[in-house]
């Protein structure tokens, strides 16, 4: 889920400190009361409201293939993602998924149509 934008969280508290009502912001803003103490929470404990990273590991396999993916692609436009995933693991020496590769080639915007 993707977090709230910087400047809607800055309108929230903002209203909060013209003391408007929680409830009238609730229907303002389209956000949760809970949301509204979050945010007065993090402002009192941190000293800002920015939003929190997103957990997990960063991506590691996608940077590298965004890097050098593209040579490959205009190579051979007509592989299936089998191939490609073969192909990478040949040249590269990483095994990549099926979905992986199927992701990294979105991201480069390339199309799936093939020649017959």
């Amino acid at each position: 889920m993707k977090a709230y934008s910087q400047d809607l969280r800055e309108r929230v508290v903002r209203a909060v400190d013209q003391g408007k009502s929680r409830n009238e912001i609730v229907s303002l803003f389209n956000v949760s009361l809970s949301t509204i103490k979050r945010y007065l929470r993090q402002r009192r404990e941190q000293g800002h409201i920015r939003p929190k990273m997103i957990p997990g590991r960063p991506a590691i396999k996608r940077a590298v293939l965004q890097a050098a993916l593209r040579v490959q692609l205009e190579a051979h436009p007509d592989a299936t993602l089998q191939e490609h995933c073969e192909m990478w693991e040949e040249r590269e020496g990483i095994k990549v998924s099926l979905s992986t590769m199927s992701r990294a080639i979105l991201l480069l915007g390339w199309t799936r149509k093939k020649k017959r």
